[in-house]
C-alpha cells in the first residue's frame, strides 16, 4: 500500500445500526456491502474509522 493511505471496506450490513453509523460510512465514502474506498491516512480518518469499526475492514 502507498504510504499515507488507509483502504476500508464495508464488510458487514448497514441494517439495523445507528444513523450516526451509517452517516460515518458513507463519509468514508462506502455505499455497499463489499465496497471500497482507499482514504488518506489522517486523525480525521482514522477516527470515523474507528467509530464503526464493528462494520469495517481496514488495511494500511
Amino acid at each position: 500500500m502507498t504510504d499515507g493511505k488507509v483502504k476500508v471496506t464495508l464488510v458487514k450490513s448497514l441494517i439495523g445500526t445507528k444513523e450516526s453509523h451509517r452517516a460515518t460510512v458513507r463519509g468514508l465514502g462506502l455505499r455497499r456491502l463489499n465496497s471500497t474506498a482507499e482514504l488518506r491516512d489522517t486523525p480525521a480518518v482514522r477516527g470515523m474509522i474507528n467509530k464503526v469499526a464493528y462494520l469495517v475492514k481496514c488495511e494500511d
